[in-house]
C-alpha cells in the first residue's frame, strides 16, 4: 500500500512538472501548437536518456525502481531546482513512516520556549498543529492562552488560510500562503499515507479556493531562514529573523523562531508587561 500510494505522487509530480515546460525552453522544436500544455512524454524520456516507455511507467505509478542517476537525469530534463530534485529522489524511494506523532515535549524545550519572550516562538507537530507557544506568539499570532488542557491545537496552516487579519494584515498575503502549500506538501512526502494528512489536504482544499489552486501544482519548498517584515494596527511595523530549527531524533516537531529587531523587541516587552 505504501508503494503504490509513492509510486502515484511520485507520477503525478512528474506530471505537473513536465507540463510546465514548452519545448523551447528545453531547446527541442515544437512544430507548432500542441493539444495539451508541457512537454511529451517522449520528449522528458528523449532529454533524461531512457526509454519512453519506461518513462511512461513513471508517471502510471508502475513500480519500475529508478536508480540515482535515472532520477538525477530525469531532474536535469524537467529543469527541477534542488528542492524538488529531492522530492523526486523522496517520492522514488520513500522512507519507513512512524505511523505515531509524537507530540511530547520535553521540559527543556518547555523552558526554552518560555525563555525566547519576547521573541514569538512556538513548536509545530507532523501536521503543523501549534503544540506549544509563548505569550509573545500569542500576542503577535492572536493565539489562545497556551494551555496544556485545550483540547484542540491550532493548526498552522488553517489559520494562515483561513484568518481574516493575517489576510489583512500581510500585503504579500497569497504569496507567503503559497510557499507554505509548498512547504506543507514537501512535509507531506515524509507522510503519504497518513490518515490526518489526508484528512487536512482535503479540509483545506474544500475551504481554500488559493489552496485548491496551488496544491495540484505540486511545487516544493524546504522551509528556509528569512526576514519577516509586517505591520499590525495593534502592534505596529514588527521585523524578525525566523529560524526553523529541528531536534536531529524527532523529524515530527519544527521549533519556529522570531527574533525580534530591538525596535520591535521593546515593543513587544511593553505590550506583555516585561
Amino acid at each position: 500500500m505504501n508503494e503504490i500510494s509513492s509510486n502515484l505522487s511520485l507520477g503525478e509530480f512528474l506530471r505537473a512538472r513536465r507540463q510546465r515546460l514548452t519545448p523551447e525552453e528545453v531547446g527541442l522544436p515544437s512544430y507548432g501548437r500542441r493539444r495539451t500544455p508541457g512537454l511529451r512524454r517522449e520528449e522528458v524520456a528523449q532529454l533524461a536518456h531512457i526509454g519512453t516507455s519506461w518513462y511512461t511507467y513513471l508517471e502510471q505509478g508502475k513500480s519500475v525502481n529508478p536508480s540515482e542517476d535515472v532520477l538525477n537525469n530525469i531532474a536535469r530534463a524537467l529543469q527541477l531546482n534542488e528542492n524538488e530534485r529531492e522530492h523526486l529522489h523522496l517520492l522514488a524511494r520513500p522512507i519507513a513512516e512512524e505511523t505515531v506523532n509524537n507530540q511530547q515535549l520535553n521540559a527543556s524545550l518547555e523552558q526554552m520556549i518560555a525563555a525566547l519572550e519576547p521573541n514569538p516562538a512556538f513548536i509545530l507537530d507532523r501536521y503543523w498543529d501549534l503544540l506549544l507557544w509563548n505569550k509573545a506568539a500569542e500576542l503577535v499570532f492572536e493565539l489562545p492562552v497556551f494551555s496544556k488542557e485545550l483540547q484542540r491545537r491550532p493548526n498552522w496552516m488553517r489559520r494562515f488560510m483561513m484568518e481574516s487579519s493575517l489576510v489583512v494584515n500581510n500585503v504579500d498575503w497569497e504569496a507567503k500562503a503559497q510557499v507554505m502549500i509548498a512547504q506543507f506538501r514537501a512535509d507531506y512526502a515524509y507522510f503519504l499515507n497518513d490518515v490526518r494528512f489526508k484528512e487536512l489536504i482535503e479540509e483545506f482544499t474544500n475551504i481554500s479556493d488559493l489552496f485548491r489552486e496551488t496544491w495540484p501544482r505540486h511545487d516544493v519548498q524546504s522551509a528556509t531562514d528569512c526576514h519577516k517584515h509586517w505591520k499590525d494596527p495593534r502592534i505596529g511595523e514588527m521585523e524578525f529573523e525566523h529560524v526553523t530549527l529541528q531536534q536531529p531524533n524527532d523529524p515530527d516537531q519544527k521549533i519556529m523562531v522570531y527574533m525580534a529587531s530591538a525596535d520591535t523587541a521593546a515593543r513587544l516587552q511593553r505590550l506583555l508587561g516585561t
